[in-house]
């Protein structure tokens, strides 16, 4: 499947690259401009991008302007940020037709999840409702785990962290690796935080415990 393309709109390449770098690590392709103009003459040139993220504050044409030039010819998602954080100033975006404003300074990893929800509220991104393996069920949308059609309780971390082994099937995943996609990109935790709730869920799931192998010196891997 192709990768979904994000336009990224802001006049500072550091912000650009800040939001590109957390984009690119949950597999989307990122394209940038750096002014309102450069971002119309990229939109209607790539005529697949599926989402904006677009500066309000920017030089030759502002937000605003981009936002309403994209409005006359496309219902693409589009997430505003803006420096002000003044209700009058959202207002008028949310009159335009902006999906999400996002206030600076932000949480790039909050800003990655505002852009996951609106691509599946716009069914642009669908994921599976339920991962089955090996005689286990997980359930994402209600967060169940059942094991062998029985019930068991995890908590909210041990429910990520089965979530990512079962997606990764058969692939050996390092200890950094674990922190990054369950604990995020901005956890700066001991590693050793991983080995406690593995050896915690491996205790709930039972003899399926086994199915999650530990790699020495590396890290684990879930296997059926």
């Amino acid at each position: 499947m192709d990768k979904v393309k994000i336009l990224v709109v802001d006049d500072e390449a550091r912000m650009r690259k800040l939001v590109r770098d957390f984009l690119v690590r949950k597999d989307y392709q990122v394209v940038e401009a750096a002014d309102g103009q450069e971002a119309l003459d990229v939109f209607f040139e790539q005529n697949d991008i599926k989402l904006v993220i677009l500066d309000v504050m920017m030089p030759k044409m502002d937000g605003r302007e981009v936002l309403k030039e994209i409005r006359t010819y496309s219902k693409v998602p589009v997430i505003m940020l803006t420096a002000k954080g003044d209700e009058q100033d959202e207002l008028e975006g949310f009159e335009l037709g902006v999906d999400e404003y996002i206030s600076k300074p932000f949480s790039p990893k909050i800003l990655v999840a505002r852009v996951d929800a609106l691509l599946r509220r716009s069914n642009v991104i669908t994921e599976e409702a339920s991962i089955e393996a090996g005689g286990i069920v997980l359930d994402k949308a209600s967060h169940t785990v059942t094991v062998d059609g029985k019930p068991i309780e995890l908590s909210f971390k041990e429910f990520e962290l089965l979530t990512y082994f079962m997606e990764n099937q058969g692939l050996a995943l390092s200890r950094d690796k674990i922190l990054n996609h369950v604990w995020n990109y901005d956890y700066f935790g001991d590693a050793r935080t991983i080995d406690t709730h593995v050896k915690k869920l491996r205790a709930k799931m039972g003899d399926k415990g086994d199915l999650i192998r530990t790699i020495w010196g590396m890290g684990y891997k879930f296997e059926v």
